[in-house]
Protein backbone atom coordinates (compact mmCIF):
# COMPACT_ATOMS: atom_id res chain seq x y z
CA UNK A 1 0.00 0.00 0.00
CA UNK A 2 1.52 3.48 -0.80
CA UNK A 3 1.66 6.54 -0.25
CA UNK A 4 1.43 9.88 -2.44
CA UNK A 5 2.16 13.83 -2.36
CA UNK A 6 -0.06 16.23 -2.84
CA UNK A 7 -1.23 17.07 -6.65
CA UNK A 8 -0.62 19.79 -9.28
CA UNK A 9 -2.85 19.99 -11.78
CA UNK A 10 -2.74 16.53 -13.92
CA UNK A 11 -4.49 17.37 -17.18
CA UNK A 12 -1.01 18.83 -18.96
CA UNK A 13 1.74 17.15 -16.72
CA UNK A 14 4.04 14.88 -18.20
CA UNK A 15 4.84 11.06 -16.52
CA UNK A 16 8.56 11.34 -14.50
CA UNK A 17 9.86 10.00 -11.63
CA UNK A 18 10.07 11.14 -8.67
CA UNK A 19 13.96 11.29 -7.36
CA UNK A 20 13.65 10.76 -3.41
CA UNK A 21 10.46 8.28 -3.36
CA UNK A 22 11.27 6.49 -6.67
CA UNK A 23 7.79 6.67 -7.44
CA UNK A 24 6.66 7.33 -11.29
CA UNK A 25 4.14 11.00 -10.48
CA UNK A 26 2.15 12.89 -12.65
CA UNK A 27 2.86 16.76 -11.70
CA UNK A 28 3.93 16.69 -8.26
CA UNK A 29 1.76 13.00 -7.48
CA UNK A 30 2.92 9.88 -6.89
CA UNK A 31 1.09 7.19 -8.91
CA UNK A 32 -1.33 5.14 -6.43
CA UNK A 33 -3.46 4.88 -3.18
CA UNK A 34 -3.17 7.22 -0.18
CA UNK A 35 -4.47 5.72 2.65
CA UNK A 36 -6.50 6.73 5.47
CA UNK A 37 -5.87 4.18 8.16
CA UNK A 38 -9.09 5.91 10.61
CA UNK A 39 -11.35 5.63 7.10
CA UNK A 40 -10.33 2.34 5.92
CA UNK A 41 -10.94 0.68 9.81
CA UNK A 42 -14.49 2.14 9.48
CA UNK A 43 -15.33 1.69 5.38
CA UNK A 44 -13.00 -1.06 4.39
CA UNK A 45 -12.90 -3.76 7.54
CA UNK A 46 -14.72 -6.02 5.24
CA UNK A 47 -11.63 -6.55 3.42
CA UNK A 48 -10.11 -8.80 6.59
CA UNK A 49 -13.36 -10.33 7.59
CA UNK A 50 -13.48 -11.74 4.15
CA UNK A 51 -9.84 -13.19 4.23
CA UNK A 52 -10.66 -16.25 5.86
CA UNK A 53 -10.65 -18.54 2.99
CA UNK A 54 -6.78 -17.64 2.14
CA UNK A 55 -6.01 -17.61 5.95
CA UNK A 56 -7.22 -21.09 5.42
CA UNK A 57 -5.03 -21.82 2.67
CA UNK A 58 -2.18 -20.52 4.83
CA UNK A 59 -2.34 -22.77 7.60
CA UNK A 60 -0.44 -20.52 9.75
CA UNK A 61 1.40 -23.57 12.32
CA UNK A 62 3.28 -22.08 15.96
CA UNK A 63 6.42 -21.05 15.56
CA UNK A 64 6.43 -20.28 11.82
CA UNK A 65 8.10 -17.04 10.79
CA UNK A 66 5.54 -15.46 8.56
CA UNK A 67 5.95 -12.00 6.66
CA UNK A 68 2.66 -10.56 5.90
CA UNK A 69 3.20 -8.03 2.75
CA UNK A 70 0.85 -5.30 2.63
CA UNK A 71 -0.38 -5.64 6.05
CA UNK A 72 -2.61 -2.47 6.79
CA UNK A 73 -3.59 -1.87 9.77
CA UNK A 74 -2.49 -5.45 11.18
CA UNK A 75 -6.06 -6.34 11.80
CA UNK A 76 -5.41 -9.73 10.01
CA UNK A 77 -1.97 -9.88 10.81
CA UNK A 78 -2.97 -9.86 14.73
CA UNK A 79 -5.61 -12.55 14.13
CA UNK A 80 -2.82 -14.41 12.06
CA UNK A 81 -0.30 -13.87 15.12
CA UNK A 82 -3.15 -15.69 17.53
CA UNK A 83 -2.07 -19.30 15.92
CA UNK A 84 1.07 -18.83 17.36
CA UNK A 85 2.84 -17.78 13.99
CA UNK A 86 5.86 -15.41 14.85
CA UNK A 87 4.40 -12.19 12.38
CA UNK A 88 6.19 -9.73 10.82
CA UNK A 89 3.99 -7.07 8.87
CA UNK A 90 5.67 -5.12 5.93
CA UNK A 91 3.87 -2.09 4.39
CA UNK A 92 4.66 1.39 2.68
CA UNK A 93 1.68 3.61 3.73
CA UNK A 94 3.04 5.54 6.82
CA UNK A 95 -0.55 5.97 8.05
CA UNK A 96 -1.25 1.79 8.23
CA UNK A 97 2.32 1.31 9.92
CA UNK A 98 1.53 3.55 12.11
CA UNK A 99 -1.68 1.94 12.80
CA UNK A 100 -0.25 -1.66 12.61
CA UNK A 101 2.57 -0.64 15.52
CA UNK A 102 -0.54 0.49 17.66
CA UNK A 103 -1.36 -2.89 17.76
CA UNK A 104 1.75 -3.62 19.34
CA UNK A 105 2.74 -5.55 16.07
CA UNK A 106 6.46 -5.96 14.46
CA UNK A 107 6.01 -4.10 11.24
CA UNK A 108 8.29 -2.50 8.76
CA UNK A 109 7.59 0.71 6.81
CA UNK A 110 9.02 -0.64 3.45
CA UNK A 111 7.89 -0.61 -0.70
CA UNK A 112 6.56 -4.43 -1.64
CA UNK A 113 9.11 -4.01 -4.27
CA UNK A 114 12.39 -3.40 -2.08
CA UNK A 115 12.00 -6.07 0.55
CA UNK A 116 15.35 -6.00 2.70
CA UNK A 117 14.76 -9.96 3.51
CA UNK A 118 17.30 -13.44 2.72
CA UNK A 119 15.64 -16.35 3.73
CA UNK A 120 14.05 -15.34 6.71
CA UNK A 121 10.58 -16.27 6.28
CA UNK A 122 8.59 -19.96 6.39
CA UNK A 123 5.77 -18.09 4.27
CA UNK A 124 4.79 -15.19 2.96
CA UNK A 125 1.06 -14.42 2.93
CA UNK A 126 -0.23 -11.35 1.62
CA UNK A 127 -4.34 -10.12 1.11
CA UNK A 128 -5.45 -7.93 -1.10
CA UNK A 129 -2.53 -5.90 -1.12
CA UNK A 130 -0.15 -7.43 -3.93
CA UNK A 131 -2.82 -5.58 -6.94
CA UNK A 132 -1.65 -2.15 -5.43
CA UNK A 133 1.81 -3.48 -6.68
CA UNK A 134 2.23 -2.98 -10.14
CA UNK A 135 5.63 -3.83 -10.00
CA UNK A 136 5.43 -6.99 -9.82
CA UNK A 137 8.57 -8.86 -11.04
CA UNK A 138 10.30 -7.01 -8.53
CA UNK A 139 7.36 -7.93 -5.87
CA UNK A 140 8.05 -11.60 -6.45
CA UNK A 141 11.83 -12.09 -6.63
CA UNK A 142 11.80 -10.11 -3.20
CA UNK A 143 9.20 -12.48 -1.86
CA UNK A 144 11.53 -15.78 -3.22
CA UNK A 145 14.49 -14.13 -1.85
CA UNK A 146 12.68 -13.61 1.51
CA UNK A 147 11.87 -16.75 2.20
CA UNK A 148 13.75 -19.66 3.50
CA UNK A 149 14.25 -23.02 1.21
CA UNK A 150 10.77 -24.71 0.68
CA UNK A 151 9.12 -22.03 1.93
CA UNK A 152 5.53 -20.43 0.50
CA UNK A 153 3.89 -17.45 -0.31
CA UNK A 154 -0.03 -17.63 -0.29
CA UNK A 155 -1.92 -14.74 -1.05
CA UNK A 156 -5.26 -13.36 -2.32
CA UNK A 157 -5.33 -10.02 -4.76
CA UNK A 158 -7.41 -8.66 -7.31
CA UNK A 159 -7.67 -10.62 -10.19
CA UNK A 160 -8.30 -9.68 -13.96
CA UNK A 161 -11.69 -8.33 -14.09
CA UNK A 162 -11.72 -6.57 -10.86
CA UNK A 163 -14.38 -4.64 -9.91
CA UNK A 164 -14.48 -4.04 -14.01
CA UNK A 165 -18.04 -1.89 -13.66
CA UNK A 166 -16.47 0.91 -11.10
CA UNK A 167 -13.13 1.15 -12.78
CA UNK A 168 -15.07 1.95 -16.27
CA UNK A 169 -17.72 4.05 -14.55
CA UNK A 170 -14.99 6.10 -12.47
CA UNK A 171 -12.67 6.31 -15.98
CA UNK A 172 -15.44 7.76 -18.27
CA UNK A 173 -16.42 10.54 -15.37
CA UNK A 174 -13.06 11.55 -14.60
CA UNK A 175 -11.95 11.92 -18.26
CA UNK A 176 -14.08 15.17 -18.44
CA UNK A 177 -11.15 16.46 -15.46
CA UNK A 178 -8.43 15.17 -17.95
CA UNK A 179 -7.25 12.61 -15.44
CA UNK A 180 -6.70 9.37 -16.43
CA UNK A 181 -7.99 7.28 -13.21
CA UNK A 182 -6.88 3.98 -14.28
CA UNK A 183 -3.08 4.95 -14.95
CA UNK A 184 -3.11 7.09 -11.67
CA UNK A 185 -4.75 4.39 -9.63
CA UNK A 186 -2.01 1.89 -11.20
CA UNK A 187 -3.71 -0.77 -10.12
CA UNK A 188 -2.61 -4.42 -11.13
CA UNK A 189 -5.08 -7.03 -11.40
CA UNK A 190 -3.65 -9.87 -14.04
CA UNK A 191 -5.09 -13.31 -15.20
CA UNK A 192 -4.14 -17.01 -13.56
CA UNK A 193 -2.03 -17.44 -16.89
CA UNK A 194 -0.40 -14.39 -16.79
CA UNK A 195 0.95 -14.20 -12.80
CA UNK A 196 1.84 -18.13 -12.59
CA UNK A 197 4.20 -17.20 -16.04
CA UNK A 198 5.59 -14.62 -13.15
CA UNK A 199 5.79 -16.64 -10.32
CA UNK A 200 7.03 -19.56 -12.18
CA UNK A 201 9.85 -17.40 -14.35
CA UNK A 202 11.49 -16.40 -10.51
CA UNK A 203 11.53 -19.82 -9.50
CA UNK A 204 8.18 -20.49 -7.78
CA UNK A 205 6.08 -23.68 -8.06
CA UNK A 206 2.53 -22.99 -8.35
CA UNK A 207 0.76 -25.19 -6.05
CA UNK A 208 -2.94 -23.82 -7.23
CA UNK A 209 -4.11 -20.55 -8.87
CA UNK A 210 -7.32 -19.49 -9.81
CA UNK A 211 -9.90 -16.43 -10.30
CA UNK A 212 -12.95 -16.32 -7.51
CA UNK A 213 -15.71 -13.96 -8.42
CA UNK A 214 -17.23 -12.46 -5.44
CA UNK A 215 -19.79 -10.24 -5.57
CA UNK A 216 -18.82 -8.14 -2.10
CA UNK A 217 -21.55 -6.04 -0.29
CA UNK A 218 -20.89 -2.29 0.49
CA UNK A 219 -22.54 -1.49 3.63
CA UNK A 220 -21.27 1.97 3.78
CA UNK A 221 -22.61 2.60 -0.37
CA UNK A 222 -20.36 3.13 -3.26
CA UNK A 223 -19.81 6.46 -2.21
CA UNK A 224 -17.23 5.42 1.14
CA UNK A 225 -16.19 2.86 -1.45
CA UNK A 226 -14.69 5.34 -3.75
CA UNK A 227 -13.53 7.92 -1.19
CA UNK A 228 -12.04 4.86 0.84
CA UNK A 229 -10.26 3.13 -2.10
CA UNK A 230 -9.66 5.55 -4.79
CA UNK A 231 -8.48 8.41 -2.66
CA UNK A 232 -5.77 8.57 -4.58
CA UNK A 233 -7.43 9.76 -7.81
CA UNK A 234 -9.98 11.84 -6.48
CA UNK A 235 -7.32 13.64 -4.46
CA UNK A 236 -6.59 15.14 -7.22
CA UNK A 237 -9.42 17.30 -7.88
CA UNK A 238 -10.62 20.39 -5.53
CA UNK A 239 -13.19 19.24 -3.16
CA UNK A 240 -16.19 20.41 -5.27
CA UNK A 241 -15.01 18.53 -8.04
CA UNK A 242 -14.16 15.39 -6.06
CA UNK A 243 -18.09 15.79 -4.80
CA UNK A 244 -19.37 16.02 -8.76
CA UNK A 245 -17.38 12.95 -9.48
CA UNK A 246 -18.16 10.74 -7.25
CA UNK A 247 -21.59 11.67 -7.34
CA UNK A 248 -21.76 11.29 -11.81
CA UNK A 249 -19.97 7.93 -10.46
CA UNK A 250 -22.22 6.59 -8.50
CA UNK A 251 -25.52 7.72 -10.78
CA UNK A 252 -23.59 5.51 -13.10
CA UNK A 253 -23.32 2.38 -11.12
CA UNK A 254 -27.10 2.67 -9.84
CA UNK A 255 -28.44 0.60 -12.29
CA UNK A 256 -25.95 -2.16 -12.28
CA UNK A 257 -24.38 -2.43 -8.61
CA UNK A 258 -27.63 -1.34 -6.32
CA UNK A 259 -30.56 -3.69 -5.74
CA UNK A 260 -34.50 -2.60 -5.52
CA UNK A 261 -34.03 -1.88 -1.17
CA UNK A 262 -30.70 0.63 -1.98
CA UNK A 263 -28.10 -2.55 -1.00
CA UNK A 264 -24.80 -1.78 -3.25
CA UNK A 265 -22.86 -4.35 -3.74
CA UNK A 266 -19.12 -4.80 -5.73
CA UNK A 267 -17.73 -6.38 -8.95
CA UNK A 268 -14.28 -7.92 -6.89
CA UNK A 269 -12.71 -11.08 -8.74
CA UNK A 270 -9.93 -12.56 -6.60
CA UNK A 271 -6.84 -13.76 -7.50
CA UNK A 272 -6.10 -16.98 -4.92
CA UNK A 273 -3.10 -18.67 -5.18
CA UNK A 274 -0.42 -20.71 -3.18
CA UNK A 275 3.27 -21.24 -4.60
CA UNK A 276 6.73 -22.61 -3.27
CA UNK A 277 9.79 -21.71 -3.21
CA UNK A 278 12.20 -24.85 -4.53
Amino acid sequence: MKDRAEASDPADAEFNTDAAAGEPVIGRAVIGQRWDAAAYAEKGRFVADLAGDVVELLAPRAGEAILDLGCGDGALTERIAATGAMMTGADSSAAMVSAARARGLNVLDVSGDALPFDREFDAVFSNAALHWMPNAEAVIAGVYRALKPGGRIVAEMGGHGNIAAIRTALQAVLAQFGIDAEAIAASFYPSPEHYRRLLEAAGFTVRSIALIPRPTPLPHGMDAWLNTFRNGVLDLLAPADRAKAVAETVALLTPMLRDADGNWTADYVRLRFSAARD
